[in-house]
């Protein structure tokens, strides 16, 4: 049977939508759309058939199913010809367990999905590989698409430009000026895209890059738009593919402009339409304090949401008060009984400090949800006994600056609670000795407390 899938607005006010029309809105209401799939051919496979089909191809060498995201192309873009697919063999990340993790968070099974091990060092690379692989297919059936652009807090901006360097369509990339990392700003500089430090906040390049690509010559390549979402969609699946098909109580996931909780509802609901899975899990949406307007929401009960004027963060990639993709968000929370927690850059600070000390090296980002699943734990919504797993969106080594200022006590609003810094002494083994037995016996007898 033939696989399908077609843009519909999430208020089901449209009738199918090709995926090669340029269209980012729903021309009825004005709200975004998503990518529906002929959920009845799909059923056509028993479960088991699907599961063997993903887990035969997963990391495997032939072109594109040895992407973590290719690898469910049926699920993703069904009528794509490979010939048009860009992959970089995104996905297939590494799902992090240790016991020393699950000791410092006083949790009894902690699994942290690292999605910054990816080619960009991000998440965005699922989304991405789809996007451009859908461009460069429109590009070759005779559509006018000269570039693809994005408004980005970093990884956005990062993923995009090495996707589009790989398919040849130039790239323009839209960034809040003095507000990224230089590791990611020198990310899509190296890959020779069109980059725009623009004198605003995320929020103001976001309503510009919309501006922009009101002409359907210039290709929108945020997460309003759906097909960075059936990408990103696929770690949820990941997961589920990587505990043995079980199902755990709880994802955390940071949350800045949205697009990733329901991108991670999607994929979790298609296996359980699909009967690969029996239940659904719970959802905790993770804000930083400065940047929390889902949170305020979620506090009155969704009844209404206000943008908010984001203040600087150190969850630079989630400093964001108006976030596009918010609908969505809130429908896929009340779909999985989620809940929205915030969090102060002391205990995202501290957390993503205490996480490293398991071996991780990890972004503040992802210390937004590790300092929730410690709120979480401390008001009982999350039990000791529950599976937890966190989504962690990028890799640390993107953020050094944070982590030096961290161990050098430098940061604004954060009391360092798990300092550790290089101790300099003379070049003598007497002395030497003396102290490394002091410090191996403070180690073993207190630990990090």
């Amino acid at each position: 049977m033939r696989y399908s899938a077609h843009f519909r607005c999430i208020n089901g006010c449209t009738d199918k939508i090709s995926l090669n029309t340029v269209i980012y809105r729903c021309p009825t209401c004005n709200n975004l759309l998503e990518v529906i799939h002929d959920m009845d051919a799909l059923k056509d496979r028993s479960s088991q058939s699907w599961i063997s089909l993903f887990n035969d191809r997963y990391r495997s060498s032939e072109f594109p199913y040895g992407s973590g995201v290719w690898g469910k192309k049926e699920w993703i873009l069904p009528e794509i010809d490979s010939e048009h697919i860009v992959s970089m063999y995104e996905g297939a990340t590494n799902l992090f367990r240790s016991q020393r993790l699950e000791k410092l968070f006083k949790q009894r099974e902690i699994w942290v999905k690292l999605c910054g091990n990816s080619h960009t060092g991000s998440f965005k690379d699922l989304g991405m590989t789809v996007l451009v692989s859908q461009v460069k297919s429109m590009i070759a059936a005779g559509q006018p698409i000269r570039a693809i652009a994005c408004a980005s807090t970093g990884d956005t901006s990062a993923a995009l430009a090495a996707y589009a360097a790989n398919a040849e369509i130039p790239a323009i990339i839209l960034l809040p000026k003095n507000k990224v990392s230089l590791t990611q700003l020198i990310q899509p500089v190296a890959n020779g895209a069109m980059v725009l430090a623009l004198d605003t906040d995320f929020d103001g390049c976001m309503k510009i890059v919309q501006e922009l690509t009101y002409e359907k010559e210039i290709y929108l390549a945020n997460s309003m738009n759906s097909l960075r979402i059936e990408g990103q969609k696929t770690v949820g699946i990941e997961v589920i593919q990587q505990l043995d098909w079980r199902v755990p109580d709880w994802f955390i996931i940071p949350g800045g402009n949205l697009g990733n909780v329901s991108a991670l509802g999607n994929g979790l609901l298609m296996l359980l339409e699909l009967g690969l899975i029996q239940k659904l899990p719970r959802i905790a949406l993770a804000q930083a304090e400065k940047a929390s307007p889902l949170y305020e929401s979620f506090k009155k009960g969704f009844e209404e949401f206000k943008p908010v004027k984001a203040q600087k963060t150190l969850a630079s990639a989630i400093q964001i008060g108006n976030p596009v993709s918010v609908n969505k968000a809130i429908k896929t929370l009340r779909r999985f009984n989620g809940v929205v927690e915030q969090t102060s850059e002391d205990e995202l600070a501290n957390a993503s400090a205490l996480a490293d000390f398991s071996g991780l090296m990890t972004d503040p980002h992802t210390g937004v949800a590790l300092a929730a699943l410690q709120k979480l734990k401390s008001s009982n919504t999350i039990q000791h006994e529950e599976t937890v797993v966190v989504i962690s969106t990028a890799n640390g080594l993107k953020f050094t600056d944070f982590k030096v200022k961290y161990h050098e006590n430098t940061l604004d609003e954060v009391n360092v609670k798990y300092q550790n810094i290089p101790i300099e002494i003379e070049a003598n083994i007497d002395i030497v000795k003396k102290l490394v037995h002091k410090k191996v016996e403070e180690l073993m007898k207190h630990g990090l407390e």
